[in-house]
C-alpha cells in the first residue's frame, strides 16, 4: 500500500493493508479518499531496503547521533516501524514496516519498479462497513492476503545492528 507520509518530500510504501486503513481512516480522511494498492518489483523493494536508514536514532545500531543524522541525510530511503493494526485499527504488539522514498528512490519507484496500480477504495469501504456492523469474520475474509516478506539477513543488517 502506498500513502501520504508524515515527512515532506517522501513517498511512503506501507505494505500492511490494515496499517494503511489506520493511516487513511478507511479512505475517509481528507485528501486520502482514494486507496491504491501499488505492486512493485522485488528488486526495487530490496534496492530501497538496502539503501535505507532508520528514521530515528537507535543506540546500539548507530555509533552516535551525529553519524545517524549524516546517514539519514544521504540515504535515498528510510525505514520506520509502526504498530500493526487489527480490524478495529487498534495497535497490535508487533510492528509493520513503513518505507519512505525520496529523490532517486522515488524516481525509480515511479519509473522502474511499479508493476501495477489498483484502486482498492471500494474494498476498504466494504471491509469497514462489515467492521462497523460487527461482522469481523466476514471482514477478515476480505482482507488481502499478506505474508511475511522473506529477506536475506545481510540486506537488513544495517537496520538491525
Amino acid at each position: 500500500m502506498d500513502g501520504k507520509g508524515c515527512e515532506r518530500g517522501l513517498t511512503w510504501i506501507k505494505p500492511s493493508f490494515l496499517w494503511m486503513m489506520y493511516r487513511c481512516g478507511w479512505g475517509a480522511k481528507g485528501g486520502q479518499e482514494t486507496v491504491l494498492a501499488v505492486e512493485i518489483t522485488r528488486g526495487g523493494f530490496e534496492w530501497a531496503l538496502g539503501r535505507a536508514c532508520l528514521s530515528s536514532y537507535v543506540r546500539g545500531i548507530h555509533p552516535d547521533h551525529a553519524t545517524w543524522q549524516r546517514q539519514l541525510k544521504r540515504a535515498p530511503t528510510r525505514v520506520q516501524w509502526d504498530p500493526e493494526r487489527d480490524l478495529r485499527l487498534q495497535p497490535l504488539p508487533y510492528r509493520s514496516l513503513q518505507l519512505g522514498l525520496g529523490g532517486e528512490a522515488a524516481r525509480r519507484y515511479a519509473d522502474e519498479w511499479t508493476v501495477s496500480i489498483r484502486d482498492v477504495t471500494p474494498l476498504a469501504h466494504e471491509i469497514h462497513g462489515l467492521v462497523r456492523s460487527g461482522d469481523l469474520d466476514s471482514a477478515a475474509g476480505l482482507l488481502p492476503q499478506e505474508r511475511p516478506y522473506p529477506v536475506r539477513d545481510e540486506l537488513l543488517a544495517h537496520l538491525c545492528g
